[in-house]
């Protein structure tokens, strides 16, 4: 999906264990001359240390705080264009440390329709000592505006997974040319589509990375775009049905009430949403409608929801939102009820795909579809270059590579349960025993989609200062599991009392574990529960 905002930011920083020394840098404007059997160089040369500005246009979630920019060393920028089909144009950047080098390159994943190359991504990772390169997937624009896709099948394929791979194979080549190596060892991060991006890496380019870690991944697009289109007609097409978004708090408070001491902490987070048994029933009006209460076909609209979308045969299409995820800034208001209705973000992107990349119709209009049919035409046009759904990940294995998979419980934007999905059936595919080894799936309590919401949204798939403690980040974990071979277990996720950053002097309002799924974190009954010591791993 897309970022936007808060409520849709997509966290691809990490952090990087301490640089090496690295003696002359070499020379970046010969690279303007490396010969790419599908791609050319634009440009290459040094950034002076602190003096790069992103380009004037670019999305400001995309660019981020100014001041990344100031405090980044130099580093040798590649600009390039990739066009492995007839109607490709890719762009491509590689940034390189002129000094400093970890010896780990590190690709970065999109969100929403793409479109626009993440500097702040990009920033993040070259100042903390990686190479680093990112992609605007073959187009320019919005990451809410999928129009570039209409009547351009081959950008959507290079959309789907080429651009990436592309990407991969450019920035190898600049940094074995620049560094004279190639890098010890590579990691791909992303969330969203992002993640959906780093499985269709695992899937069919086993060999382009070591460690991959994805979030929140909507690695069923074609189904998850089906399940908005039935979530937009369950509370749009009858006008009475529509949730607006000032009765949110008062639904959040009522699923708090029936379920939030399950986990025995009563602070506005559930520890596992499935254990919940919230009946939208109990919120219907009594005295007329309000803001606290609501009316029958608004009841009716909400258990939809909870439920997931359905065929006409009441085949599952996608797993319904789980309670507690409704309320915040990054809650339902922003992608599901919008400002009106049709106005959240899951309708943009549903509206998108249908319109542009499944029936080629700018003017198709969502309240005429069929659901079944659209499904269809969907999984027909679009999941075998779009999906990211095949569990055979022996090829990924059996070449050495570790993949992480995370999920916030409270995204209101994918549901978690289709990464649990996943991974499940990444479990009953493979042979016993044969998963444990590379692959880890941890599921973040109070978390909205990619960050943000009312848990510890912060264990290290954002950011952090070199020399962090891979007990407090995935990505090091990640890269210790890859390079040392120690698989991580518990990780500790942390909420600030202001939005997560560099700045490690930011109070610390939370802890709390991440446990390696099917693990759950459960507070041992005494203490501070906001302290992660309060807690273990268990299962239950």
């Amino acid at each position: 999906m897309r970022q936007v905002s808060m409520p849709v930011a997509l966290l691809l920083g990490c952090v990087a264990l301490a640089p090496q020394a690295q003696a002359d840098p070499p020379s970046c404007e010969r690279l303007a001359d490396l010969a790419l059997p599908k791609a050319k160089i634009a440009s290459a040369q040094i950034v002076a240390a602190g003096s790069f500005t992103p380009p004037a246009n670019l999305s400001p979630w995309m660019g981020g705080d100014p001041a990344l920019y100031k405090r980044l060393p130099a580093f040798c920028r590649v600009v390039a264009d990739a066009r492995p089909s007839a109607d490709s144009n890719i762009k491509i950047e590689v940034w390189m440390p002129v000094s400093g080098w970890n010896g780990r390159f590190r690709g970065q994943g999109n969100g929403g329709f793409a479109g626009e190359i993440g500097y702040q991504s990009l920033g993040v990772a070259a100042g903390q000592g990686y190479a680093a390169a990112g992609t605007d997937t073959g187009h320019s624009g919005s990451g809410l505006d999928a129009r570039w896709a209409l009547g351009h099948p081959e950008k959507v394929i290079d959309f789907g997974y080429r651009a990436v791979h592309e990407m991969t194979q450019v920035a190898k080549a600049a940094i074995n040319a620049f560094y004279g190596k190639s890098p010890a060892h590579s990691y791909f991060a992303g969330c969203s589509n992002g993640g959906r991006q780093a499985l269709m890496e695992a899937q069919r380019f086993p060999e382009d990375y070591d460690g991959i870690l994805a979030g929140a991944p909507a690695n069923f697009w074609t189904h998850l775009l089906t399940s908005a289109l039935w979530d937009a007609q369950a509370t749009t097409l009858d006008e009475s049905s529509y949730i607006p978004s000032p009765k949110l708090p008062a639904i959040a408070r009522s699923v708090d009430a029936a379920c939030d001491a399950q986990d025995g902490v009563a602070d506005g987070i559930l520890g596992d949403p499935r254990q919940c048994r919230f009946d939208p029933a109990t919120m219907l009006c009594k005295d007329g409608d309000s803001p606290t209460c609501l009316t029958a076909p608004q009841v009716t609209a909400l258990q939809k929801l909870y439920e997931g979308a359905r065929a006409a045969d009441a085949r599952r299409i996608f797993p319904g939102f789980l309670p507690g995820a409704e309320e915040g800034e990054g809650g339902w208001a922003a992608w599901i009820t919008g400002s009106a209705p049709g106005k959240g973000l899951l309708f943009t992107f549903a509206n998108g795909f249908f319109s542009n990349m499944v029936y080629d119709k700018a003017d198709w209009d969502y309240k005429s579809a069929n659901v079944d049919q659209a499904l269809k035409a969907a999984e027909g046009r679009a999941a075998r270059t779009l999906d990211a759904t095949d569990p055979n990940l022996k090829p990924f294995k059996d070449r050495g590579g570790k993949l992480i998979l995370y999920h916030g419980w409270n995204d209101p934007a994918i549901s978690a349960l289709n990464t649990i999905d996943y991974y499940q059936t990444v479990v009953s595919t493979m042979p016993p025993g044969q998963v444990e080894p590379f692959l880890r799936l941890y599921m973040a309590s109070g978390v909205q989609h990619c960050g943000g919401g009312p848990g510890p949204s912060s264990f290290g798939q954002g950011g952090g200062p070199p020399g962090a403690d891979p007990r407090h980040s995935l990505q090091l974990a990640l890269e210790q599991w890859v390079e040392s071979g120690t698989a991580p277990s518990t990780v500790i996720a942390t909420r600030y009392a202001e939005r997560p950053s560099d700045d490690a002097r930011a109070e610390v309002k939370m802890t709390r574990p991440l446990c390696p799924y099917p693990q759950t974190a459960a507070y041992n009954g005494t203490g501070d529960p906001n302290d992660a010591a309060r807690f273990a791993c268990v299962t239950k």
